[in-house]
């Protein structure tokens, strides 16, 4: 099919970028700040509800843990399915003895092929002895930083053994490098984003790769005969924090855990700073009722202190909130001398009044020995002594595989699987779209509050905010010809806003607009409701990280949220029709063209739909992740079903990609 010339004309006016002068905004409001707001409204009520059912839980010790189990049901039921595990592999690369232990330099392999390095203290004699699973937080040196290291020792010191492991991203396992083994990002959190958000196309998340690394290190740990696994404990800092919390929640040979400087809420959290990056959150967390509390409730009774500074930047109140809700659970199972609390009037991080606390409470409840720990001086390794790997595992390894690898792999498999989807009939094929993307049939009934018309360069707008249920409102510019005959109803959406739609419309010749009814409209997160800049840092490589983020853990996507307000825009301007008109559907950018490419498959009506500038297919993404605003267009698990060229293609003639 041709495509007409007046397409081709408007497109290159809209490369060609908006002119200075803009509409009146149609919202009378800030509409910078409405989607985080309705986000939040979103996520506030999930809490509400999972709140009235932690209180049930209180009632009773078997009602308390009822909510337990359910609570690590929900919770494995969002990890969605593991890898297998598979040999190990491990290769003691170098030994460190020092006066009462030494340290061992570790790698092993998680997955076939894919490694992960630690070091393993021992202390001198035989054991078996107690131990702990050390998970660093957001420091580049990771294992070998300076109080993670303080952390080790003074633990070894104590009669434990430790086993302290590199997260992705971080000391000698970044996975985005060139071929010297220089990060391609600018640092761990940019990389931890980065990476899931890529692992969210092959349905899973770089929590569960990362726990999953923990878990085989745990393997790892009670294979040595130098190990009393009846007696082993985790502590993690800052995101070692959050690891220590999800593996507390999955995994039960743990008998002791000890979060610093990360438990809070997530819904105070996510209100207050926002999301942090992508391996401290698992998506859909919100929709499962999970809050912090409850990765530390899965673990009950295990032994659990909580830390905090008084002057984090991790919210402190929140902190005491939900430790709040951890105790008055074990008070309810009859164990409230197993959670306890520490803090010190310092800020972020795992300083020497923190380790001490740490260690004491590991010695109370492994060696039942409950005296005070006291730190005496101690001298720590310089990184390149504690490498396991002699520096970047995937570089420096041979036949070593990273994760964007395995994704890549995953993709592939799941591609040979998704030949059944193309098999299926249109109307089959849009239910299984509508059901996974969670839209309804048909759009909802909408109520357009008409505001007073605005003149564009010539070009006369009615501007109507278009409202509808459990939906924020959608601003909308209506251009209808003052005389001549409908010909046809054209709906133009863009990821840069209606703003720069309607400049692009009247640098057209008014012969070329006649005829048509032009309905612009700016999908939730874009054109004047785009969020503003200063809420999302820009190291997570996304303009709207925290509204992507949220809708994500509430359990849904910006694409599919903007899918909806497309059906309403679409129901609007079938409403416009007086006869036959046709309806045609043009979408400019990624942010609204992946929406609009699905709405051809669930909505037969359209007569034709035009995409201009769209994502080429999430598939070569993956070969690419460190890109940037991949969270706006990613679908989770959409590659299961389909990848963008699968829906261009299997909607035929009726989806054109413009260029």
């Amino acid at each position: 099919m041709k495509h007409p010339p007046i397409l081709i004309l408007l497109f290159l006016l809209l490369a060609q970028g908006a002119g200075a002068q803009k509409p009146a905004n149609v919202i009378d409001w800030k509409g910078d700040v409405m989607l985080n707001t309705w986000l939040v409204q979103r996520m506030q009520a999930q809490y509400t509800d999972r709140q009235k059912n932690f209180t049930k839980a209180l009632r009773s010790r078997a009602a308390a843990e009822q909510y337990r189990k359910a609570v690590r049901a929900r919770f494995r039921g969002l990890l969605g399915e593991l890898p297998k595990r598979s040999p190990l592999n491990t290769t003691v690369t170098g030994t460190l003895q020092r006066k009462g232990y030494r340290i061992e330099n570790i790698v092993f392999e998680s997955t076939p092929g894919h490694h992960v390095t630690a070091n393993l203290y021992l202390p001198e004699g035989k054991g078996p002895f107690p131990a702990a699973l050390h998970f660093c937080g957001h420091e580049e040196t990771a294992k070998a930083t300076d109080s993670y290291q303080r952390t080790a020792l003074l633990l070894v010191r104590s009669g434990f053994a430790v086993l302290s492991v590199d997260p992705v991203g971080q000391g000698e396992r970044f996975q985005l490098t060139d071929s010297t083994g220089k990060p391609l990002t600018r640092g761990g959190t940019t990389e931890h984003t980065v990476l899931n958000a890529a692992a969210l196309l092959v349905g899973s998340s770089l929590v569960v790769d990362e726990l999953w690394d923990n878990v085989r290190a745990l393997d790892y740990l009670v294979s040595r005969p130098e190990i009393d696994t009846a007696r082993i404990g985790c502590l993690g800092n800052s995101g070692g924090a959050m690891q220590a919390l999800y593996f507390a929640a999955f995994d039960e040979r743990i008998k002791v855990v000890v979060p610093n400087s990360y438990v809070a809420t997530r819904a105070r959290t996510l209100e207050l700073g926002g999301p942090a990056d992508g391996c401290a959150q698992l998506p859909g967390e919100g929709a499962a009722g999970l809050e912090f509390a409850d990765l530390l409730i899965a673990a009950a009774p295990r032994a659990v202190l909580v830390m905090a500074g008084r002057y984090d930047f991790i919210d402190f109140a929140g902190a005491q909130e939900a430790f709040g809700e951890l105790k008055r659970f074990y008070t309810a199972v009859g164990v409230p001398d197993k959670a306890a609390f520490f803090s010190v009037e310092d800020g972020h991080g795992i300083s020497r009044p923190k380790r001490e606390a740490a260690v004491r409470w590991f010695r109370r409840w492994l060696l039942g020995d409950d005296r005070p720990v006291s730190e005496p001086p101690m001298n720590t390794e310089t990184p390149a002594a504690l490498f396991a790997a002699g520096g970047n595992v995937v570089t420096r390894h041979p036949g070593a595989v990273s994760l964007p690898e395995l994704y890549r792999k995953r993709a592939a498999a799941l591609a040979r699987k998704r030949t059944q989807v193309d098999a299926m009939k249109p109307a089959q094929r849009a239910a299984l779209l509508r059901q996974w993307l969670q839209v309804p049939a048909e759009a909802p009934r909408y109520e357009a509050e008409m505001k007073d018309p605005a003149t564009f360069n010539g070009m006369a707008y009615q501007r109507l905010i278009v409202r509808t249920p459990e939906a924020p409102p959608v601003p909308v510019l209506l251009a209808v010809p003052n005389h001549g005959t409908v010909q046809r109803i054209v709906v133009l959406v863009s990821g840069g806003g209606m703003a720069r739609v309607a400049d692009s419309l009247s640098r057209l010749p008014a012969e070329a607009r006649a005829g048509t009814v032009y309905v612009l409209a700016d999908l939730r997160g874009t054109g004047e409701t785009e969020d503003r800049a200063a809420g999302n840092d820009p190291k997570y490589y996304n303009r709207e990280y925290r509204n992507a983020v949220l809708a994500l853990h509430t359990g849904h996507s910006l694409p599919a949220l903007r899918l909806r307000d497309l059906q309403t825009v679409m129901a609007l301007a079938t409403g416009l029709r007086n006869g036959r008109e046709s309806i045609v559907l043009h979408a400019e950018g990624a942010a609204t063209t992946v929406p609009a490419l699905l709405l051809a498959h669930l909505d037969p009506s359209i007569r034709n739909v035009y995409l201009h500038g769209t994502l080429r297919s999430y598939a070569d993404w993956l070969e690419h992740p460190e890109q940037k605003d991949l969270y706006s267009v990613a679908l989770p698990g959409a590659l299961a079903y389909f990848d963008l060229p699968d829906l261009l293609r299997l909607a035929g003639d009726r989806v054109q990609h413009l260029p």
